[in-house]
């Protein structure tokens, strides 16, 4: 082997690395603000004179101009375009409709679609989509959250890795191949990867996890009550523990033997106060959501009706009415997404102080189910009708986010909870689609990812789906940031002769041994560096070490290139992953549940992955 002679333009390059490492490993600044800092140092050290620049200082800024940037903010932008468009929220429904009520059945179905979904857009995005369905989920069969989310969440992460836009080290690591041709003879240069090079180790990696959750699901996975969780109270908690307002959604049917046929909702209502509340109302193929008060009831009419299990089911048996049970026809509107409880205040100034709320028809034009009136110290569950309006009285509310945000406009009201609504256009489904498969269609012909993806994302503000602003609202410009100014830094370690010394020194250290085994040392580092910094940071650093391995050992460099951006999505073992440090609150987790699914699936990952890329590659 060559003899490797340590500079002083190496030890400088690796006191920076050193440095990087110890930032991103005990969060001393931001991960931006340290990947900017290291940018800037790097810029420092070409002013130092009497020593080589360890960068070219034409190339210090480069990130800002990769491809690799571009493409991850045109795959931000579009995944905003495709959820706009209410596309995911369809996809959640079905799923709901479809899931069964058990974890064998449950666990693959949400699963599987968060990883598809993930291959094509940011992970966190996925997860963070589908964390209000696993939510709804679990309050519809009573499963514990904490043995769902974290499912969905590794998922979510293994989804990254079914195509070369699924994870940003994947996006980046075509880039990278191309900054260590440089250093590389001709006759090694790498080819960069298609769209779908690795899809066959995705999907064997997609298959072992929903696998490995469904066989040992059940002794790996916590298994948390509500009140053992350190997850933030929902607002469904905070309304019933100050109001006592509790229950469930669901659907009835009007028989012929009900007393309550051919009678108004009001006059059913008065006429038996233990009437579970009315939500909606499906009659004639049309859903009234909420329903008006002089609505007349008929055989088969169905409601949707909130109220303790208990006592729907029992007043059903009294009047014959037919328990459908979960909402069916209401599925949608009943949701989470469309609607739930608010609070409205009555300011002093209020034009409707003194009125009676018969007289205002809250239903009819406001579109709110009065639930209880909380005045001073008083609490009022019925005959809301008669009741005057006073300055101060807050109304406990069920309504939809849309009627809530045009109710927030009104000078009557003081909207006293955080309204969730977000305007959908379900009318620019087809160009979101076609933009979508416009993108992945022309990198197939073309094999420029950066150019392909910004067409589509173009494509979806061009064509209205969304504005301008909301383009750059859907892009996290803290990863933009943390990407591009840690690409200099891969420069240097390549340029500078840093990631050629290290890789000699590893072979050293692991003397002759066969190919596999510098594999798994590569893997288990992009392993390491992973859980202690950023995967983007993880992969700038070690392509270059990989490469240079590669190279030494005559291997191909690709092979190696890639084991490093696919394990860099081996992150479950500590929740430092963006996926697992969102689900971590939610599902009440505690370090040591992800040490012990994430063991496991660490194993279990590296064994796969390793297996898959000398298969396919």
């Amino acid at each position: 082997m060559e003899s490797m002679t340590l500079s002083f333009e190496m030890m400088l390059v690796m006191a920076i690395l050193a440095g990087t490492v110890v930032l991103f490993a005990f969060e001393i600044v931001r991960v931006d603000v340290a990947a900017i800092g290291v940018m800037v140092v790097l810029g420092l050290t070409t002013l130092i004179p009497g020593i080589e620049p360890v960068i070219n200082p034409d190339e210090l800024f480069s990130g800002f101009a990769s491809n690799a940037v571009i493409s991850v903010i045109a795959v931000m932008i579009i995944g905003a375009g495709l959820d706009k468009t209410g596309i995911m929220n369809r996809v959640a429904a079905l799923i709901l409709n479809k899931g069964g009520k058990t974890e064998k059945r449950i666990i693959p179905l949400v699963s599987g679609t968060v990883a598809i979904i993930s291959s094509f857009m940011q992970n966190i995005g996925a997860a963070a989509l589908f964390l209000p369905v696993i939510s709804r989920i679990s309050s519809r069969t009573g499963l514990p959250i904490s043995r769902l989310l974290m499912p969905m969440g590794f998922c979510a992460i293994l989804g990254g890795t079914v195509t070369m836009i699924g994870s940003s080290p994947l996006i980046l690591l075509n880039d990278l191949l191309e900054s260590s041709n440089k250093m590389l003879p001709n006759d090694q240069h790498m080819e960069s990867f298609g769209l779908f090079a690795v899809t066959p180790i995705g999907f064997a990696l997609v298959a072992v996890g929903v696998l490995y959750f469904m066989l040992v699901g059940k002794y790996v996975l916590p298994e948390k009550n509500d009140a053992d969780t350190s997850r933030p109270a929902r607002t469904s908690d905070y309304f019933e523990k100050l109001y006592g307002i509790k229950g469930e959604l669901m659907e009835v049917r009007i028989t012929d033997e009900s007393p309550q046929v051919g009678t108004s909702i009001h006059s059913a209502e008065e006429n038996h106060p233990e009437t579970p509340l009315i939500l909606a109302l499906y009659s004639g193929d049309v859903v009234k959501v909420p329903p008006d008060r002089e609505e007349i009831i008929w055989v088969n009419t169905r409601l949707g009706l909130m109220g303790d299990r208990a006592d729907i089911e029992k007043f059903c048996a009294a009047n014959h009415w037919e328990l459908l049970g979960e909402p069916d026809r209401f599925a949608d509107v009943l949701n989470a997404q469309h609607g739930g409880i608010a609070e409205l205040v009555v300011p002093p100034g209020s034009s409707l102080i003194g009125k009676e709320i018969g007289e205002i028809k809250p239903r009819r034009n406001f579109g709110t189910n009065i639930l209880q009136i909380f005045r001073f110290e008083e609490i009022i569950k019925r005959d809301f009708r008669t009741q005057k309006l006073h300055a101060g009285d807050t109304l406990v509310v069920h309504a939809s986010w849309k009627d809530l945000k045009n109710l927030s406009r009104n000078k009557d009201f003081v909207i006293a909870t955080d309204v969730r609504y977000e305007d959908l256009r379900e009318h620019k489904i087809k160009p979101a689609v076609f933009f979508f498969a416009l993108a992945l269609t022309l990198f197939l012909i073309t094999d420029s990812l950066s150019i392909s993806l910004l067409t589509g994302a173009m494509g979806m503000v061009l064509s209205g789906v969304l504005s301008m602003d909301e383009a750059y609202d859907a892009v996290s410009w803290q990863t933009v940031f943390l990407l591009a100014s840690l690409i200099p830094l891969g420069v240097a370690v390549d340029q500078s002769g840093t990631a050629f010394w290290m890789a000699h020194q590893i072979i050293a250290l692991v003397g002759d041994v066969p190919d596999v085994v510098l594999q798994i040392v590569i893997a288990l580092l992009s392993t390491f560096f992973t859980l202690v910094m950023s995967n983007i940071g993880a992969t700038v650093l070690l392509v270059p070490l990989a490469v240079n391995i590669a190279v030494t050992v005559g291997a191909d460099p690709a092979t190696y290139a890639l084991i490093v951006a696919i394990s860099t999505s081996n992150s479950f073992l500590i929740p430092t992953h963006q996926v697992n440090a969102l689900l971590m609150g939610p599902g009440g987790y505690q370090v040591a549940d992800f040490m012990r699914a994430g063991g496991f699936m660490t194993i279990l990952f590296l064994v796969v992955s390793l297996a898959m890329i000398n298969l396919v590659m």
